[in-house]
């Protein structure tokens, strides 16, 4: 049995890169709701622009996902 050792390390580093991609955006769109929340409360103007920034990193992620299941399923083929 042979391993192709550089094949293995590149799926490594990408998988590697990807997540913590994906873990940044996540904690983006976190912050993006804890803008949102704040301007709630103090009555700030900027309020839209938290939420905007949430929406889109939580779409973001989950267009990750999708795709991860795309690749995974068979089926979607």
């Amino acid at each position: 049995m042979s391993l192709d050792w550089n094949a293995l390390g590149e799926v490594t580093a990408v998988s590697i890169g990807v997540t913590v991609a994906v873990v940044v955006v996540f904690a983006l769109g976190v912050l993006g709701l804890a803008r949102f929340e704040g301007a709630k409360e103090g009555g700030d103007g900027t309020s839209s622009l938290g939420m905007a920034q949430a929406a889109l990193c939580f779409l973001a992620c989950a267009a990750v996902v999708a795709y991860g299941i795309y690749l995974i399923v068979p089926q979607f083929h």
